[in-house]
């Protein structure tokens, strides 16, 4: 009797045994896979670490996109007024020594890129419409700083039109990078809203 209970027994015993291999093996991977993802800073805990990090940094692209926004929309609207030949005499009449070198119509186009661009940086992210737009808007206004800046260097102006050059296209690089790459903004519903927020901004 005891090798008849012994032998119908053992399958029982084989299975539970089996059963606390897989019970042991599965707590060994977690508890490696808990020390791989703390080594990594990508745990439940390390998520609440870097999600503040995430909101300073998209709270930083925010500002430079409304203040650089505002900046070229004016610059830029400045440009495109001087297809009007009076206001083109008197922007000539300006103490800016490289305004006269600059035909006018180069003038104006320059102007509208940088129009629209403040308009990309800012419109697109706002309204939810479109958002991947604002990146590449950022990286149109650094095209249009660095031939700035090119032109600067053949006429030798190194003083302040220079750097002002390279301190407003590095930081539409800044903005490029952290939209594309850091903290892309995601497509939402367009709302009236929205749409009347971010002309209000581009407006002043």
């Amino acid at each position: 009797m005891d090798a008849r209970r012994t032998q119908a027994l053992t399958p029982a015993m084989s299975t539970i045994r089996v059963v606390e291999k897989m019970g042991k093996e599965t707590e060994k991977q977690y508890v490696l896979h808990q020390f791989s993802s703390n080594s990594t800073g990508e745990t439940a805990f390390g998520g609440a670490r870097t999600a503040p990090k995430a909101k300073t940094m998209n709270i930083a692209l925010w500002i430079l996109q409304v203040l650089w926004g505002v900046l070229f929309c004016f610059t830029g609207f400045g440009k495109v007024m001087c297809y009007r030949p009076d206001v083109w005499d008197h922007t000539l009449q300006q103490p800016v020594p490289w305004f006269s070198p600059v035909p006018q119509g180069l003038f104006v186009f320059i102007g509208v890129c940088e129009f629209l661009g403040s308009v990309g940086m800012i419109l697109p992210a706002m309204t939810g419409v479109k958002p991947k737009l604002t990146p590449f808007a950022a990286i149109a206004l650094l095209v249009v700083m660095i031939l700035a800046a090119a032109f600067h260097i053949a006429r030798g102006e190194f003083r302040f039109f220079l750097p002002l050059n390279l301190v407003l296209g590095g930081v539409a690089a800044f903005i490029a990078y952290g939209r594309l790459f850091v903290r892309p903004l995601a497509p939402a519903s367009i709302s009236a809203l929205r749409m009347l927020t971010g002309l209000a901004v581009l407006g002043g």
